[in-house]
């Protein structure tokens, strides 16, 4: 369902809209898709961050193991 809004751009944004429309054939369709990827991104960015959280928390423990495997390498 499409929600009708009204936002304030400014001029430049707006000129840049228009030149770059390409296949889409609205303003609103251009902003929409630029949303998404933003959004896509924002999500992306935040499932990174908390992935970076999980291996700094485990880091010692991963430490730890990568050292006990390499143990086991023989050096010739």
């Amino acid at each position: 369902m499409k929600v009708k809004t009204s936002i304030t751009l400014s001029e430049e944004i707006i000129e840049y809209i228009d030149q770059n429309l390409d296949q889409m054939r609205t303003r609103s369709e251009f902003i929409e898709r630029a949303l998404l990827v933003f959004i896509a991104q924002r999500k992306r960015a935040e499932l990174n961050a908390r992935d970076v959280e999980i291996i700094n928390k485990r880091a010692d423990y991963l430490n730890e193991e990568a050292d006990d495997v390499l143990s086991y390498q023989v050096i010739q």
